[in-house]
């Protein structure tokens, strides 16, 4: 008998513990949601706040020609505003080289990349190429010896070599030709 006491009493202690601890749960979730639903109440006072605010600039900035019932009517001025168109500043235009032959373009290349280095995409844009055509020229170039490709950051830069220096002066022995592209 004692042990089926002891067993009730077991069964009514675990029982309570468990509402507690469901409880506790329910709570936490219930305080999760509570901060939740106050960080939204905060950001739309916020932003009421911030319309007010509009709306009172806004009111102070409107001149008062409102006409009432008792007043009478006042003559409202308007003031002429002058428009000052603005002025865009002028971008320096890239010049593009009009349409050539495979050879012209590697000479523009390599006077294009004779002051600095140059990435691929600047090329294009100078040339007014596609991009995979100024890939393949470069890449032919590049195994050509006319160019060094600098593969240490990326995009990758060109410059001129000594053979590209030479051919662009004309005392290349070497002649390369480019083949041109078809689609």
């Amino acid at each position: 008998m004692l042990a089926f006491i002891g067993g009730l009493f077991t069964l009514f202690v675990y029982s309570k513990l468990k509402s507690v601890s469901a409880s506790n749960d329910q709570t936490k979730a219930d305080s999760e949601r509570l901060e939740f639903y106050e960080r939204q109440l905060i950001d739309v006072k916020i932003k009421l706040d911030a319309i007010d605010l509009e709306n009172l600039s806004f009111s102070q900035e409107i001149p008062q020609n409102v006409v009432r019932n008792e007043e009478k009517p006042v003559q409202v001025v308007e003031k002429q505003v002058q428009v000052v168109p603005e002025q865009t500043p002028v971008q320096p235009r890239v010049e593009r080289t009009p349409n050539m032959s495979s050879g012209d373009i590697v000479e523009a290349v390599l006077r294009l990349i004779t002051d600095r280095s140059r990435t691929s995409r600047d090329i294009q844009i100078t040339l007014g190429k596609s991009r995979e055509h100024i890939s393949r020229t470069m890449k032919k170039m590049s195994d050509d010896g006319l160019v060094e490709r600098n593969t240490n950051a990326k995009p990758y830069s060109y410059s001129i070599t000594q053979t590209g220096l030479s051919r662009l002066s004309g005392t290349g022995t070497t002649h390369q030709i480019i083949a041109p592209q078809t689609s």
